[in-house]
Order: structure tokens, then sequence, then C-alpha cells
């Protein structure tokens, strides 16, 4: 590993893309659920175009085309067309002002993450061990972490008795080792595959939640859901006509294997 650089293994930019992503949630709060996950669904287009950057390459119609389709699928499961909604409740509104700007803010610092995360993985930390690599990243988010404690200034109270009683409770350890497994699995996915596949994925999500709801919970579903589950779908095999390719950079061997191949050569 000596050939490798500290940006490689502290990527810190890709870091402060996710905090800022997670300052930016608390955003979210002034909307109606409906409408602030309505203007997320906009991560999917925004990472086709953040792809295209960042890897230089182009996609095709029909992977735009079924990209859109799939924005509007999951667009589709936030509305609800069979009830009435409360006198009480905010309307579903999009003249949203300021803090739209800072959800799409979100949305595109996410998507930047994502996609970055990627590149790293493929690109510029391809040498890097991937359990490494996520080492440094989780390392970094850690710091970032304790810096907001520390302005805000909870950072003694955050490790108190009691405090740390409640964070070791096994239900939030199951929380904790089941997102951090996430974690890694995502890690793979987007060192073997692609950050346009781990979308499809994501949205796929809408057809397991809504069988397993049903199934273990008996709630029901409803006709939004019957109609984003048939437009991911379509989306989803429209995408697997023209899928995208985006193989990771091969390896350079270490020392001790090219010793051991020059040899073998001789």
């Amino acid at each position: 590993m000596s050939h490798l650089s500290w940006k490689e293994l502290f990527p810190s930019k890709l870091s402060f893309v996710i905090f800022v992503s997670y300052i930016l949630l608390f955003v979210g709060q002034v909307f109606d659920p409906t409408t602030y996950y309505l203007l997320l669904q906009l991560r999917v287009v925004v990472t086709g175009i953040l792809f295209q950057v960042i890897f230089s390459k182009t996609l095709s119609r029909k992977q735009w085309l079924s990209l859109i389709i799939l924005t509007f699928g999951c667009m589709l499961k936030q509305i609800n067309f069979t009830e009435d909604k409360p006198s009480n409740q905010k309307s579903t509104s999009f003249d949203i002002g300021l803090n739209g700007v800072f959800i799409l803010i979100q949305i595109f610092c996410s998507c930047l993450a994502g996609v970055y995360n990627e590149y790293l993985l493929k690109k510029q930390g391809a040498d890097v061990n991937i359990f490494i690599q996520n080492i440094f990243m989780y390392l970094d988010s850690i710091v970032c972490n304790v810096v907001l404690l520390t302005v805000r200034g909870n950072l003694l109270s955050a490790f108190t008795y009691n405090s740390l009683v409640k964070v070791f409770h096994y239900k939030v350890l199951l929380v904790m080792f089941n997102n951090a497994a996430i974690g890694i699995v995502t890690s793979f996915f987007l060192k073997t595959l692609n950050s346009i596949l781990k979308t499809f994925a994501s949205a796929l999500e809408l057809i397991l939640t809504a069988v397993l709801s049903y199934l273990l919970f008996s709630i029901p579903i409803y006709l939004n859901t019957v109609l984003a589950i048939a437009t991911v779908m379509f989306a989803v095999y429209l995408y697997s006509q023209n899928p995208v390719s985006n193989p990771p950079k091969a390896s350079r061997p270490d020392k001790s294997d090219q010793a051991s191949l020059i040899k073998s050569e001789e």
C-alpha cells in the first residue's frame, strides 16, 4: 500500500458531501410527507446525470427512458388516490421557495455521494482494499459528527452514562449492525455493479415492502401502490433490455506478485 496516497484512503470530499446531505434532512420538516418524498424521487434522474459527468459515459435513450419511468413510478407511490386529506394537514404544493432549493441541494449531495463513492471504488481507489476504504470513510463520518456535536455544545452530554446506556440497548445495536451490513453490501454493490443499477434496486423496495407489509401486518395495498409497482416493474424490464456497463478498473499487482511473476517467466 506504499503507492497509495492519503486522498485515496481518506475520502474527505465524499464524507463532507454525505455530512451536508444529512444536515439538510432537517429541511424536510417544513413540508408535508407527500411533497417531500415526491421531490426526493428526482434523485433517480440526478444520479443518471452525475453518472454521465463523473464517468464520462453517455446513457442511451432507452436507459434514460427507463430512469424517467422509474422516477414516475416512485412518485406514484407517494400519491394517495383513495382518502380525503384532513383539513389540518399541510397542502401538497410545489410553491416551495428557499426550502425547496435546500431539498434540491440535499438530493444533489446524496446522489453525488453515491456516484462519487462508486468512482473511488472503481477508479481512484481501485487498488485499496474495500474494507480499508469503508473504515476510513466511516472515520470521516465520525469526525464530522464530533464536530457537529461540539458546535452544538452536546459533545460531553452525548457520552454520559445515561446516553451510553440508551445507545447500547439491544434494539439500537440491532439497528446499528443492520445499517453497518447495508453499508458493506452497498460498497460491494458499487464495486462490482454501478450506481444506476442501485437506483433500480432501491425502487424494488416498493414491491418488497408492500408485499411483506401485507403478509406480515395485513396492511392493505392501495391503488397508488399497485400502479407504482406496475410502473417500476416496467421500468426494470425496459432497463434490462439495455443495462449500463461500468466494470471496475483492473487492480495493479503487488510487488510480491510481480516478483513471483518474473520468477515464473524465467
